[in-house]
């Protein structure tokens, strides 16, 4: 798959998927801490939120784009570049008097790119690792996917909060951040240019770039495997409670204590939820795995559902009682971010499942974006209706938005050995 010369993947698949994730990050995490600490309502905030996760949804749709009009090694490199412009923007226009139209275009641009980036990097991958390196690869990526989760939700968020500190300045803290980001992505562009191989199954899509037979016909098939109805419920309903707490956990630990908040300073949150609730998250992502390839998600299904849901009650004693201990705060987080981990194990394992068979990467692209719309279309009302019933109700609310998903839960149609490990 490469020449001798090239070096080996060692040297490429971790720093690949760490600019993978860093931009998604960005996108969809630093811009609810930033807004909210510039006094942007939480309603908007949410709504801003949702809209920047379109780019995810859609992706499927200029994937051929991206294969038909040159090669996946090219469309990384670009992306890259451009994401690293597209931060130095945003890094000028957050110290606007007026930011917020403004950060919501780069914001938009960045979560384009983001997807972009996606599409190229994964298929480079593909492209570039015989299925044997594939299968070794895939958990060195996903850890490069969560250290990158560590700087940019907490390291990050951490820095921003000691620039505020030091200076007195939110848009000096963010200009900072995004700044060191840019340049760090630019550089990261210029050593993927060094090290990324060659792969001969790398080239650019021969024929029309969108055609029924490359598109239309996979697309048709997806929509015609048995089950698919109950599929799509499960895909947009089992995460439906997730959806709505996630986008409102910052501004909660943001908050003043009078509004309902916690009170919590920018580096206490990245503190609680970037490094410690990561932690958690991949430990809990991790032991999921482990589990599934051993016993196969049916038998972890309903495991795994209850610990998505359940541990959303967390955060109905976090706003009932608002404690002041940090460590309490941060226990309650990391436990309700271990539950997550756990549980989107078999949402991931069960997108693979209906993935399987013919066209395998067009349906694996169209569960993806029924994910992600399964947290944009949520997560757009979740501010609307925090701010009419405050953080207590809120957070009932979203233990009442479990129950579609565990109904979907139990319609799936599932073998009870998808997901195991097979004897070799």
């Amino acid at each position: 798959m490469r020449s001798a010369s090239s070096p080996g993947p060692w040297w490429w698949v971790p720093s690949l998927y760490f600019a993978e994730a860093v931009p998604l990050v960005v996108v969809t995490f630093l811009t609810t801490v930033m807004y909210k600490r510039l006094d942007v309502p939480n309603r908007d905030i949410t709504l801003i939120a949702g809209w920047l996760y379109l780019p995810w949804v859609i992706k499927p749709l200029w994937s051929m784009v991206v294969e038909g009009t040159s090669t996946r090694r090219r469309w990384t490199l670009v992306t890259e570049v451009l994401i690293a412009i597209g931060l130095g923007v945003l890094a000028v226009v957050v110290g606007w008097a007026e930011p917020l139209p403004a950060t919501i275009f780069v914001f938009a641009a960045l979560a384009f790119l983001s997807a972009t980036h996606d599409v190229a990097a994964d298929g480079f991958y593909l492209a570039a690792l015989d299925d044997r390196q594939q299968a070794f690869y895939v958990g060195i990526r996903g850890t490069a996917y969560r250290i990158a989760n560590v700087m940019g939700r907490g390291l990050l968020v951490m820095l921003a909060g000691g620039i505020e500190t030091a200076t007195g300045d939110v848009r000096s803290s963010w200009r900072w951040v995004y700044a060191i980001l840019g340049v760090v992505f630019l550089a990261t562009a210029g050593y993927h240019a060094a090290v990324l191989p060659h792969p001969a199954a790398d080239t650019r899509h021969v024929g029309p770039i969108f055609s029924w037979a490359a598109l239309g016909r996979p697309v048709m098939s997806f929509f015609r495997k048995p089950g698919i109805v109950r599929m799509l419920a499960f895909l947009l309903l089992y995460r439906l409670a997730e959806a709505q707490l996630v986008s409102l956990v910052s501004p909660f630990l943001l908050d003043a204590r009078d509004t309902g908040g916690l009170g919590l300073t920018t580096a206490e949150v990245g503190f609680v939820y970037g490094t410690l609730g990561i932690a958690m998250l991949s430990l809990g992502g991790i032991l999921g795995g482990l589990l599934v390839a051993r016993d196969g998600l049916g038998r972890w299904l309903w495991p795994m559902a209850l610990a998505i849901n359940l541990p959303n009650l967390a955060y109905v004693w976090l706003a009932s009682a608002q404690p002041e201990s940090l460590w309490a705060i941060a226990l309650a987080v990391g436990f309700e971010q271990f539950g997550y981990g756990f549980g989107f194990t078999a949402y991931m394992v069960f997108c693979m499942v209906v993935a399987r068979g013919d066209h395998q990467t067009v349906h694996y692209a169209l569960c993806t974006g029924f994910m992600a719309a399964g947290m944009m279309l949520p997560g757009m009302a979740s501010g609307w209706i925090q701010e009419r019933v405050g953080y207590p109700t809120f957070f009932v609310w979203v233990m009442v938005a479990t129950i579609p998903g565990l109904i979907a839960t139990a319609l799936i149609p599932l073998d009870a050995r998808e997901g195991r490990r097979q004897a070799a």
